[in-house]
């Protein structure tokens, strides 16, 4: 809708959705709902920046290469569901339940009752097409990756994040790369009190996922990263810590990693100098 406003020369705004009874009236018509937009957009055209919060809508190509890994999640997630309610049937029948119990040579070695193994043939065909399907798009995407990557960062892991994130000069500071992966911890605090908690977990899910793999997998294969460097104590092998303490450190080094991309993608730096080979 907003390409097809934008072509008939009407200038569109796409905003993040906000709750729009300020005074608490607890009272919601569409009629007040127009006014307070119409209010807000007004201050917001008049120069206030804070009045709405605009959305960047993305292009078409970016539409359409960002659908390819997402669906792949998606045949992934369809996957795992159908692969568990196999295990389930199997447990709910007293039998111990196989692991990939859909795969050919271990649904072939299966003993359980004839009756069973047809319930079970009726899903196993599904995840046998699924599985070659996620393994194309997997291909796909892997193919389509930048060449000389660092090592460790991933083809996959590499596509999913600069297609998730489109462009990334639209970001003009390192806080507002931070805040649209929502790594960045909540704070509640007035006065001289200041508390953080958890992360606000605001902005894109799938790049916060994407950036949290990855930087397990630098733990492991870039031992020099800086960010690494700094929680060695807390994430390498062996460290004496508790998982609340190693989720904390995980989530500052994707943290601290989707800044450093950013700066590596818009020329900023260049990844050797992050310690990243």
């Amino acid at each position: 809708m907003q390409r097809q406003l934008s072509a008939l020369g009407i200038k569109c705004y796409v905003v993040c959705p906000q709750k729009l009874d300020e005074r608490g009236q607890r009272v919601k018509t569409d009629g007040r709902d127009a006014k307070a937009l119409v209010l807000k957009l007004d201050r917001f055209v008049e120069g206030n920046q804070e009045a709405l919060a605009v959305v960047r809508v993305p292009s078409e190509e970016e539409e359409q290469l960002r659908a390819i890994h997402r669906q792949r999640e998606q045949l992934v997630r369809t996957r795992k569901q159908l692969e568990a309610h196999g295990r389930s049937l199997l447990v709910n029948h007293g039998v111990e339940p196989e692991k990939r119990w859909w795969k050919r040579r271990t649904f072939a070695g299966l003993e359980v009752p004839r009756w069973l193994k047809d319930l079970l043939g009726n899903t196993q065909p599904l995840l046998l097409a699924l599985e070659e399907k996620i393994r194309a798009l997997t291909v796909q995407l892997q193919e389509s990756a930048a060449p000389n990557q660092p090592r460790g960062l991933g083809a996959l892991s590499s596509v999913v994040i600069d297609r998730e994130i489109g462009s990334w000069a639209r970001f003009r500071n390192r806080r507002q790369v931070g805040s649209y992966t929502g790594l960045c911890p909540g704070e509640y605090s007035s006065g001289q009190t200041r508390r953080q908690s958890c992360v606000t977990k605001h902005g894109n899910p799938r790049l916060r996922a994407a950036l949290v793999e990855t930087a397990w997998r630098l733990v492991r294969f870039q031992p020099n990263y800086r960010a690494i460097v700094k929680w060695r104590h807390l994430l390498g092998k062996g460290a004496l810590a508790t998982g609340a303490a190693r989720k904390k450190a995980i989530t500052a080094v994707a943290r601290q990693l989707a800044v450093d991309l950013w700066r590596i993608r818009t020329g900023r730096v260049r990844a050797t100098e992050l310690g990243l080979i």
